[in-house]
């Protein structure tokens, strides 16, 4: 057995009883072995988890006693791999081709440059057609999946750098993931993943996408697309990800397209009826300020990547996040 390949896959549960059966049966499935399952329930009250108990034995449940989030429920998790060398995160509403494991070790095997890597996601509720083949991250502080609603037909991407994996479907080494802090927990959910990318670029790591890493994912199964819950955590943590991280130059550069962006959201959302959800973002992520000018100050200190080297990877043009085909890239 190849020690250095052994990985540990978490799925963090809330309500999921519709779809994480049929995850972990993909689980199941995998040609790649060398691997434990690990089901993190954050305190679901639909009966999903004693169903899985008694239908998947070999797979280690954790019930936690409240809803910490995503963010943190991964995190507790990781932590507690001892032994493992890769983490690979998989939502409960994903489901995963048999060589999707296999073809993400293959790939790291063959790309010793790169730490972490993202996975090839087609929309489970809409067949042909892609959720996403990386993150792409704009100099004002927006990210999207690219390709995300295009047909998977009229798209042939091979294997090549990205910003950030979506963690519904990734791999990360499991020493980088704890040294960088792991995801940032404040966030609770959404845009965790490009935050935790961004703290690893500026450390120096790299991320691949595999293009024969494949994955159909349903996407916001229990907190639902758009809804307020996703509106309120996606906008006030791009705000934070963005002081964060975002290095002197480029943010005063950027500055005036991230105002932009965040008063583009404040209409656009008033306009659909969610004007309490993106106000109540903006201003909590003032609010928060304060911890993250704190985190930024460690963050910056200790990156290790130039602002130069860092706007290679960063998308831009001021127009570029409000038109249709933004995700080509």
């Amino acid at each position: 057995m190849d020690h250095s390949s052994k990985t540990v896959v978490i799925v963090v549960n809330f309500n999921g009883k519709e779809f994480l059966g049929r995850c972990l049966e993909s689980l199941k499935h995998q040609t790649f072995s060398n691997f434990k399952t690990v089901v993190v329930d954050n305190f679901s009250h639909d009966g999903s988890i004693d169903e899985i108990e008694e239908l998947f034995p070999n797979v280690e449940v954790v019930r936690l006693e409240k809803n910490i989030g995503f963010s943190a429920a991964n995190n507790y998790a990781v932590k507690q791999a001892k032994g493992f060398q890769w983490v690979a995160l998989l939502n409960p509403d994903a489901i995963a081709e048999p060589d999707w494991l296999s073809n993400l070790h293959i790939a790291a095997k063959e790309n010793p440059q790169y730490d972490f890597f993202g996975s090839h996601l087609t929309k489970q509720d809409s067949l042909g057609r892609l959720d996403g083949t990386g993150d792409i991250y704009h100099l004002c502080g927006l990210a999207w999946r690219r390709d995300h609603g295009v047909s998977e037909s009229q798209i042939s991407r091979s294997a090549g750098e990205i910003f950030s994996p979506c963690a519904a479907a990734a791999m990360y080494r499991r020493d980088i993931f704890l040294d960088i802090g792991g995801f940032d927990e404040r966030f609770f959910c959404y845009f965790e993943d490009v935050d935790l990318a961004f703290r690893l670029r500026l450390m120096g790591h790299r991320c691949l996408y595999v293009p024969n890493a494949k994955v159909e994912h349903f996407g916001s199964a229990v907190s639902g697309r758009q809804s307020d819950f996703v509106v309120y955590h996606g906008h006030r943590n791009m705000v934070w990800t963005y002081v964060k991280n975002m290095p002197s130059l480029l943010l005063w550069y950027g500055l005036p397209q991230h105002i932009l962006a965040n008063l583009a959201a404040l209409i656009y959302f008033s306009l659909t009826g969610q004007a309490g959800s993106i106000f109540k973002a903006k201003w909590d992520a003032l609010l928060g300020l304060g911890k993250t000018i704190e985190q930024r100050k460690l963050i910056q200190k200790n990156k290790r990547v130039s602002s130069k080297e860092l706007k290679k990877i960063i998308a831009a043009g001021w127009l570029r996040p409000y038109l249709k085909n933004r995700e080509l890239m």
